[in-house]
């Protein structure tokens, strides 16, 4: 349900973005309140007070966020609040997100390599990426896991191309076990 209520409300932000020519607007204002809630857990507990009436939970937010974010933003904000789904924030800002990230032909990848990339590797991986898909530009995300041994892995969405030592092991232990059992 919440994953449908973060869809709803993140939908409805990007059709209004989209429809007012302020994509990338809302899209800061998006990261800001993101960034907003991770970095404070007392919004969080303020707004999952039952205590405090909806209408003073709304007048905080308003009072946070109101000369940081757009009219379209404080909107949103204050009606996921006063219909108390203050909890879907997040969610629905992070769908919006991804939303504008496909609106502009931003892909995001997650490489996996078992050592560091020096930057001319990196902007090969990111050039081979540009060039074989549909995406004008990529946010890039590294990370280092050993146990691959060597190759690499990219996660593009749920694609995934793997070149991994540690895949290709696997893949051979089970043909070779296969084999074993066909004699």
């Amino acid at each position: 349900m919440a994953k449908l209520v973060s869809k709803t409300y993140g939908e409805a932000l990007f059709d209004a973005a989209v429809e007012d020519g302020c994509v990338d607007k809302l899209l800061e204002d998006a990261v800001f309140v993101r960034e907003a809630f991770r970095d404070n857990e007392d919004l969080g507990k303020l707004l999952n007070n039952p205590k405090i009436a909806r209408e003073e939970k709304a007048k905080v937010v308003s009072g946070i966020f109101k000369d940081n974010v757009s009219d379209d933003m404080q909107g949103l904000l204050q009606l996921m609040v006063v219909k108390q789904r203050h909890n879907d924030i997040t969610g629905a800002l992070e769908y919006f997100t991804d939303r504008v990230r496909e609106y502009k032909n931003i892909g995001r990848a997650y490489v996996t390599t078992a050592q560091p990339l020096s930057e001319e590797q990196k902007k090969a991986v990111t050039d081979k990426l540009l060039a074989t898909t549909k995406y004008v530009e990529f946010e890039m995300n590294y990370n280092v896991d050993k146990s691959i041994i060597g190759g690499i892995i990219i996660r593009i969405g749920d694609r995934v191309f793997d070149s991994s030592i540690k895949s290709q092991l696997d893949n051979l232990t089970k043909q070779l076990k296969k084999i074993q059992l066909g004699d």
